[in-house]
């Protein structure tokens, strides 16, 4: 696998998936939308069967879209994963909101996701909102029912169907699985009629190089989201296929501050030792051959006023 093969492997669009005489296909994208944490990334995960998403105890882990396909009966659904809408104060922030209302206006379906134990406070209504003026159908899912008593999640689903007409209401639960059926049933009747977009073995359409730096960041997150700054990015910089069958892999986690670095690092480099054992097991596993992951920490200040970052990050840099 070369450092700019897909998760499995490339396809040009318009796959045909049916076989001569066999039950129509239908395919399409389908936009998850929704405030920091609502659980879009675990969904999406939940879908595909992969984990194709970071997931993280801090907000707005998801930074650019991320897509994410299944396969469910006889249509293929590419879910893209969209960075939570928040209100932006930083560049990057105001990049990562644009970037999420635009995967929403291209896809053939929105999913709204709501955290049912926060409900419509704070930024779920201000997308509610926003809804009003996207054209594209539209459905409700209420996430974390296993947290909200059944009468308030009626009065929930009725609340935000007042605000906009959604075609559907779920209720589901991404991290036991719970009611996700019900969304893959329906999305798989009502996508567009027509052939395969990606092969049938494809889960997504991230670069392997980009995919291992977003599971560095997950880790990185996971270890240091207490103490470490939301201002950290991590790049591949080396994809080695080594003669042994293993690969050798650095990245390079950038900060803004010489204070941050050795948080990264910690007491006598536990830290990035305990982050680089996470992120090479996992990506072990996801490669399916033996990884030598090398990670190094720089400082560069102002990072996130650098164009070049952003288009690392599949974002269009903010003027202004």
């Amino acid at each position: 696998m070369s450092e700019d093969d897909n998760m499995a492997g490339s396809g040009s669009l318009g796959v045909d998936a049916a076989a001569e005489g066999a039950q129509a296909t239908h395919s399409g994208f389908v936009a998850l939308i929704g405030a920091t944490n609502a659980g879009k990334s675990t969904l999406v995960n939940r879908f595909v069967g992969a984990k194709v998403s970071i997931v993280s105890h801090k907000v707005q882990t998801t930074r650019a879209i991320v897509r994410g396909i299944a396969i469910h009966n006889n249509a293929q659904i590419v879910f893209m994963d969209t960075p939570g809408i928040f209100k932006p104060r930083r560049r990057l922030d105001r990049a990562m909101v644009t970037s999420a209302w635009g995967g929403a206006k291209d896809a053939d379906y929105i999913m709204f996701l709501i955290d049912s134990e926060r409900g419509l406070r704070g930024d779920a209504e201000t997308i509610l909102e926003g809804l009003k003026e996207v054209r594209q159908p539209k459905i409700l899912v209420l996430n974390k029912i296993d947290q909200v008593r059944p009468e308030d999640l009626l009065k929930l689903a009725a609340a935000a169907n007042e605000i906009v007409a959604f075609e559907q209401t779920f209720m589901i639960s991404a991290t036991t699985g719970s009611g996700c059926d019900h969304v893959m049933d329906y999305l798989a009747k009502t996508l567009p009629e027509g052939p395969w977009y990606y092969p049938e073995d494809q889960i997504s359409d991230l670069p392997m190089r980009q995919l291992a730096a977003e599971i560095t960041r997950e880790k990185l997150f996971l270890r240091l989201h207490q103490e470490l700054p939301y201002s950290s990015h991590v790049e591949t910089e080396r994809w080695e296929e080594r003669k042994d069958g293993s690969v050798r892999i650095e990245q390079v986690i950038y900060v803004e501050r010489e204070s941050q670095k050795k948080i990264a690092l910690g007491k006598n480099g536990e830290a990035i030792k305990s982050i680089s054992t996470a992120s090479r097991k996992e990506l072990t596993e996801i490669l399916e051959q033996p990884v030598h992951l090398f990670l190094f920490v720089k400082v560069r200040e102002n990072w996130g006023d650098d164009p070049e970052r952003f288009r690392e990050m599949g974002l269009e840099f903010p003027r202004g």
